[in-house]
C-alpha cells in the first residue's frame, strides 16, 4: 500500500487517513464496494459506497501514474538522460500532464526542424540568442554560414536558430504549465458548419455558428458538437484569443528589446502557432471531453439506478402482452415465480371478428390461469392494446399496467434469452420479458446491456471503459442493496452479487437444479469453488425464504449470527421471538454488545433487520394509467394537462412518456417555477408527474411539455392569441420567452421514438 497515495486521497476527499487506509486494505483483499460499505463500517468509519468507489478509482488512477513514471524513468535511463535532479522531478510529478511536460524534451521523436538545425551546428547560435544579452544576431550568425553544412546565408542560420528556440520554448515545463492554465481558463469553443453541409446536417443547426467559453459548456453540448465534428458536419476549435495567448507567451520568454529579443519574439510566435497551440488545444479538448464524459456517465448511472429500483409488483400471476397491429399481439401467462405457463397470439386490431375472438381468448386465459395483473408493452400498438384490454370487462381485481419495453427486443435476441427459452420465438421471449419487468424490474433488467435500456445521454460517445465501470457499479449496488432470493434468481442476477461473478453464479444454479432449493445459507458452502472469501462476500446479500433460521432471510451476515443468538439467549427467547416481538427488541441494550469487532453502526443495522427481516428498500408499487383517448401525437392540443412517467433525465431537461409512442421533453427552463440547476434535483426516472402540453411539432414528431404552474405558452396573453387569433390587448403585453426547448440536436440524438 502506497502511503503517499493514502495521504493524497485523504486530503482530496476530506477523509481521515485511517478511513482511507482501511478502505484501501479491504479493497486490496478483494472486498467489493457493497460488502465493505455494509459489513465493515467499524473499519472504515461508516464510509458509504460513494466514498469507497471514489477511493478505489483514485487508487487506480494513481497506480496508472506510477506505472507511467516507471516507464519514463526507464526510457530516460536507457537513453542516457537520467540525472538525480530529473529523477526527483519525475517521481514528484502530481499529474500525467506534468509528467509528460518533464519528459517531453527527452522523449524520442521524429526528426524536427530543431533537430535539423542542431545537425547543422546552429545550437550555440540559438542558445546565445535565447540568452538575450544584447548581441547582434546578424553578426553572430555570419560565422555559422557554411555551405557544406547546408547553411547558405545569414537568414538560413537565423531561421534554424529560431526553429531551435521555438522547440526549446515548447518543451519548457514551466512555460507549458502557465500556458495550460491560460488555455483552461480562457479557451473559447468556436463551432461552424462545414460548407455544403447545411442541409444534410440540419439537426446540428444550432451549432452552425456557435461560440462559448470552455469553462461553461455543459456536457450534452460538448458531446453534441464533437459528434457533429465526427460526422464531418461541424468544424470545431478550442483556443483562447490568439493575441492574449501570444502576449502571455512573449511575456514569459522575451527578456529585452534588442535585435536578439526580436528573434526570440519571432520564435515565440512560430512556437505558438506551429507547436504549442496545437498541443494545448489537444489537451484542452481531452480535458473538456473528460468533463463531459464524467457528467454524462453520472447522469446515465443515476437514471439507471432509478430505473432498476422501480417498484416491483411482486409475485403475482401475470399476463404479458407484446402489442402489434397486423402481426397480432403475443400473449404469455406466467406464474408467481415468473415461469411460463402458456403463450398464444391474438389479433385485436385486424377487424371486428378477430377482435371478438381476442376478447374471448383474453377472458378465458384470465379465468384459466388465474391472472392477477396484465402487463402491456408501450411500443407500437401499445395504447390501442391497453384500451382494448380495459374495455373487455375484466374483473376490477385484475390491474392493467403499461410497461416500458425499451431493450426488450435486444433481450429476446440475446444469448441469455436463447438459453432460457431455446424453443420459443423472439416475440414470445419479448412478451415474457415485459411481464417479468412488471413483477420485478431489477431481476429482469440485469439481463440487458444497460446501454440498450434507453436512459443514457450520448452513451456511445463517452469513454466506454469508464461508462461500463460506472454502470456495473450501479447494477451491483442495486442488486446487493435489494438482496437476492438464491432459490429464484437467474444466473444474470446472481452474477452481480458481491463475491460471485459469472462462474460461481452458474455453479449455484447448477447446484440448485441438481439438488433442489437451498435450505440454508450454510449450504452455499457446498457449491463448487465457493471458498471462505467468496462466502464472506456474498452470504449477507443472498436470501433463503424458507430456511429454519429466520436470519437466512435477512441482511444479517452469518458472521453475526452468534451475536444475535446471544441477544436472544440473554432475553431467554428465540431469534424468531426476537423478530416477531418489538417489546423484546426494545429491551436490548446495544452498548452491552459493543466489542473490538462490532460497534454501534453494525448493531443498529442488525436491529433494523430484526424489525423488518428481508425488507425490500424499493417503493411500494402503484398502478399508473395514461389519459384515456390520448393515444397518438395527433391527439395532443397545447394546454392539455396529462399524467406521465419520466423516462430519462438529462442535463437539459427530462423526457416524459405521456402515452403517445413519442416522449415529450420538459426543458430545464420548464421543470419548475423557480431556477433549476440540475433536473435530477426535481425529477427522477420512473417518477409519475403531471405535465402540460406546450407545443406539438407534427412535422418533426416533437412534443414540448412543461411542469410549471403557468408555463410560458399558457400565460394569459399567449392563450388569448391562440384562442381568438387576435393579439392581446396592449395592457396585457409581456415579454414572451421565444426559446424552443426542442430545437437542439441532442434531443434528437437520444432517439426517444418508441420501437
Amino acid at each position: 500500500m502506497n502511503e503517499t497515495h493514502i495521504l493524497l486521497i485523504a486530503e482530496e476527499l476530506s477523509l481521515s487517513i485511517g478511513q482511507v487506509t482501511a478502505a484501501a486494505a479491504l479493497l486490496e483483499e478483494g472486498g467489493s464496494v457493497p460488502f465493505i460499505a455494509r459489513y465493515r463500517k467499524e473499519a472504515t468509519g461508516s464510509l458509504d459506497e460513494t466514498f469507497i468507489t471514489a477511493i478505489r478509482d483514485r487508487l487506480a488512477q494513481l497506480k496508472e501514474l506510477d506505472d507511467r513514471k516507471l516507464a519514463v524513468l526507464k526510457s530516460l535511463e536507457l537513453n542516457g538522460h537520467l540525472t538525480d535532479e530529473l529523477q526527483e522531478q519525475v517521481t514528484g510529478a502530481k499529474t500525467l500532464a506534468v509528467l509528460e511536460d518533464i519528459y517531453l524534451p527527452f522523449k524520442p521523436k521524429r526528426r524536427t526542424k530543431g533537430m535539423i538545425a542542431r545537425e547543422k551546428g546552429l545550437e550555440p547560435l540559438a542558445l546565445a540568442i535565447f540568452e538575450q544579452t544584447g548581441i547582434d544576431p546578424f553578426g553572430a550568425a555570419q560565422s555559422y554560414v557554411d555551405a557544406e553544412k547546408g547553411v547558405n546565408s545569414v537568414d538560413e542560420a537565423l531561421a534554424g536558430a529560431r526553429d531551435m528556440i521555438a522547440e526549446i520554448i515548447n518543451e519548457d515545463a514551466a512555460i507549458r504549465s502557465s500556458m495550460r492554465e491560460f488555455f483552461s481558463a480562457r479557451s473559447i469553443i468556436l463551432c461552424t458548419v462545414v460548407p455544403g453541409m447545411e442541409v444534410s446536417g440540419a439537426k446540428y443547426k444550432d451549432y452552425f455558428d456557435w461560440r462559448e467559453p470552455v469553462t461553461s459548456v455543459p456536457s450534452h453540448r460538448m458531446l453534441a458538437m464533437r459528434r457533429g465534428e465526427k460526422e464531418d458536419i461541424l468544424n470545431l476549435t478550442l483556443a483562447p484569443p490568439e493575441e492574449e495567448a501570444l502576449a502571455l507567451l512573449e511575456n514569459l520568454v522575451v527578456k529585452g528589446r534588442g535585435e536578439d529579443a526580436e528573434q526570440v519574439r519571432s520564435a515565440a510566435g512560430d512556437c505558438y502557432k506551429r507547436l504549442l497551440s496545437r498541443s494545448m488545444e489537444t489537451e484542452i479538448r481531452m480535458a473538456a471531453k473528460s468533463r463531459a464524459d464524467e457528467e454524462a456517465i453520472r447522469v446515465f448511472a443515476e437514471n439507471l439506478r432509478q430505473l432498476l429500483l422501480a417498484p416491483p409488483l411482486g409475485g403475482r400471476r401475470v399476463m404479458g402482452i407484446d402489442p402489434g397491429f397486423r402481426t397480432g399481439c403475443k400473449v404469455v401467462c406466467l406464474d408467481r415465480q415468473g415461469k411460463l405457463l402458456h403463450h398464444e397470439t391474438i389479433y385485436p386490431h385486424t377487424g371486428d371478428s378477430s377482435a371478438g375472438k381476442a376478447r374471448e381468448a383474453v377472458k378465458a386465459l384470465c379465468r384459466e390461469q388465474r391472472i392477477e395483473a396484465i402487463a402491456v408493452g408501450n411500443g407500437t400498438a401499445g395504447r390501442e392494446t391497453e384500451t382494448f384490454i380495459r374495455g373487455i370487462g375484466l374483473p376490477a381485481s385484475i390491474v392493467t399496467v403499461m410497461v416500458n419495453e425499451s431493450g426488450a427486443s435486444i433481450y429476446s435476441a440475446s444469448e441469455t434469452a436463447r438459453d432460457e427459452f431455446p424453443d420459443l420465438d423472439l416475440t414470445v421471449r419479448g412478451s415474457i420479458s415485459i411481464a417479468r419487468r412488471l413483477m420485478d424490474p431489477l431481476a429482469e433488467l440485469v439481463k440487458i446491456d444497460p446501454k440498450s435500456i434507453g436512459v443514457g445521454q450520448y452513451q456511445h460517445d463517452v469513454d466506454q471503459t469508464s461508462l461500463q465501470q460506472a454502470l456495473d457499479d450501479v447494477v451491483m449496488s442495486c442488486v446487493n442493496g435489494v438482496g437476492v432470493d438464491v432459490n429464484r434468481a437467474s444466473v444474470q442476477l446472481l452474477t452481480y452479487v458481491s463475491g460471485l461473478g459469472p462462474a460461481l453464479a452458474k455453479n449455484i444454479l447448477a447446484r440448485r437444479n441438481e439438488n433442489g432449493p437451498f435450505s440454508s445459507r450454510e449450504e452455499l458452502k457446498s457449491v463448487p469453488r465457493m471458498g471462505p472469501k467468496a462466502f464472506e462476500q456474498c452470504a449477507g446479500f443472498l436470501r433463503i425464504q424458507d430456511s429454519d433460521n429466520p436470519l437466512d432471510n435477512s441482511a444479517v451476515h452469518p458472521e453475526r449470527y452468534p451475536l444475535v443468538e446471544k441477544m436472544a439467549g440473554d432475553l431467554d427467547c428465540t431469534v424468531a421471538d426476537l423478530i416477531k416481538q418489538a417489546d423484546l427488541r426494545q429491551r436490548i441494550r446495544l452498548s452491552s454488545y459493543v466489542s473490538d469487532a462490532v460497534g454501534l453502526p453494525t448493531l443498529n443495522d442488525i436491529m433494523a433487520e430484526l424489525a423488518k427481516p428481508g425488507r425490500d428498500p424499493r417503493r411500494k408499487f402503484e398502478v399508473f394509467e395514461f389519459e384515456q383517448g390520448i393515444n397518438a401525437i395527433k391527439d395532443l392540443i397545447p394546454g392539455m394537462k396529462l399524467p406521465g412517467i419520466v423516462t430519462n433525465v438529462t442535463r437539459f431537461g427530462a423526457f416524459v412518456d405521456i402515452g403517445v409512442h413519442q416522449d415529450g421533453l420538459v426543458h430545464i427552463s420548464q421543470l419548475s417555477d423557480g431556477y433549476v440547476a440540475d433536473p435530477a434535483d426535481v425529477v427522477k426516472v420512473q417518477q409519475k408527474v403531471t405535465v402540460m402540453v406546450v407545443d406539438v411539432d407534427l412535422t418533426r414528431n416533437r412534443i414540448s411539455l412543461s411542469m410549471k404552474s403557468t408555463p410560458d405558452a399558457q400565460r394569459p396573453e399567449n392563450r388569448e392569441t391562440r384562442e381568438t387569433g387576435r393579439p392581446p390587448k396592449p395592457a396585457a403585453k409581456k415579454k414572451v420567452d421565444e426559446k424552443k426547448p426542442f430545437n437542439n440536436p441532442f434531443a434528437e440524438a437520444l432517439g426517444k421514438t418508441r420501437r
